[in-house]
């Protein structure tokens, strides 16, 4: 079998789970989001290792995320935090899945389909999904009216807890409180309170309420530098490949599309059969490194759709089958998907959710160097 795949800790994703829990203490829940295939390590198997770990209800965006889980024989509560769209209020319904609302035609249809439960949405801040703050006492007094809901959450999303000034964050944790009041006030007090995502868990307690929805740090990246040391969170993914060939070439030797990496010595060019139709960014041409033997070794060249090639001249011999790391750790060296975001410019959830379908995803019950 070609040797690129995806290694995931199932011990790595309970123990993130675990300390989430910690972290906000008895009286809050955590529910742990596992959208997007679970940031690309398989919901599946990620949902049962946040349960394992403590988890008391699990996060999706769309309904088909929902709909997986529960035909994998998962039971815990599991909220469509994307919104229900028209014609999918049945799904919700045979499913028993909780779904966001912020339109009362949307929460009148979900009730035509059967009971069902949801949480209301506020936008703070995000700019994005919700109803204002202002209209949450006649939004809830409305709902209250419609037959077969169950207003079990009331919940918004912050822009920008993971920055180093948290104004704006305790600025919309302020209105949100205001919208809760007001659902009160008309007489809606869902149990479930939730606006912590993962910087919020680490660092802004007045926003964990009654429940919290960690992300990323379940799956052991901090969501900014400066909040690594809240936590000893564990990186749970491994991409791992090998060395399909490895070639000796000539000094002023072009390597790759457009010759963009020309050889200024006699080289040892390796070539990995992974690229960016796995998820390995075209952006990391000549910008990144990989894991031989624990050591780090420069991306030669652009990226290619399924190789990429790497400058192994200092390793020594090298043969076809070596084994090479994209982001986990070997050997006792570690190479984060942050430290590949920041060769892309980008951000560490895309470097976990953009490992395609075609990496196997191997799940292992305890770490490995």
């Amino acid at each position: 079998m070609r040797p690129t795949v995806a290694e995931v800790s199932l011990a790595a994703l309970g123990d993130n789970c675990r300390q989430a829990r910690e972290l906000v203490g008895s009286g809050v829940d955590v529910m742990a989001v596992v959208k997007a295939d679970a940031y690309g390590h398989g919901a599946v198997a990620a949902a049962r290792a946040f349960v394992t770990g403590g988890a008391a209800a699990l996060g999706v965006s769309t309904v088909e995320e929902g709909v997986e889980l529960r035909r994998a024989g998962i039971t815990a509560p599991i909220v469509v935090l994307g919104g229900v769209f028209r014609g999918e209020g049945a799904a919700v319904a045979e499913h028993a899945l909780e779904a966001a609302v912020w339109s009362l035609g949307c929460a009148r249809a979900l009730a035509a389909a059967g009971p069902v439960a949801v949480h209301v949405k506020i936008e703070t801040g995000m700019g994005r999904l919700g109803i204002d703050p202002a209209d949450a006492r006649a939004f809830g007094e409305a709902l209250r009216g419609i037959d077969g809901l169950k207003i079990r959450g009331v919940f918004s999303h912050l822009a920008s807890a993971d920055a180093v000034d948290t104004a704006a964050a305790r600025a919309q944790i302020a209105r949100f409180r205001d919208a809760v009041a007001a659902l009160a006030a008309g007489g809606v007090r869902p149990p479930l309170v939730h606006l912590a995502n993962s910087a919020a868990v680490l660092c802004e307690p007045a926003a964990h309420f009654t429940m919290v929805r960690p992300g990323l740090m379940l799956y052991g990246y901090a969501p900014a530098p400066h909040l690594a040391v809240r936590a000893q969170l564990r990186p749970a993914m491994h991409l791992r490949t090998a060395v399909a060939q490895a070639r000796r070439v000539p000094s002023g030797t072009p390597v790759g599309y457009g010759g963009t990496f020309v050889t200024a010595r006699p080289s040892t060019i390796a070539v990995l059969p992974i690229g960016y139709a796995d998820g390995y960014h075209r952006l990391a041409s000549n910008r990144a490194q990989v894991l031989v033997r624990g050591r780090r070794v420069p991306v030669a060249g652009r990226v290619c759709m399924d190789h990429t090639m790497v400058d192994v001249t200092d390793m020594g011999e090298v043969a076809a089958g070596e084994p090479v790391v994209l982001f986990g750790a070997q050997d006792g060296t570690t190479l984060g998907a942050d430290e590949l975001a920041g060769w892309c410019d980008t951000i560490p959830y895309e470097m976990l959710t953009a490992v395609g379908r075609r990496v196997p995803r191997r799940y292992v019950e305890a770490d490995r160097a």
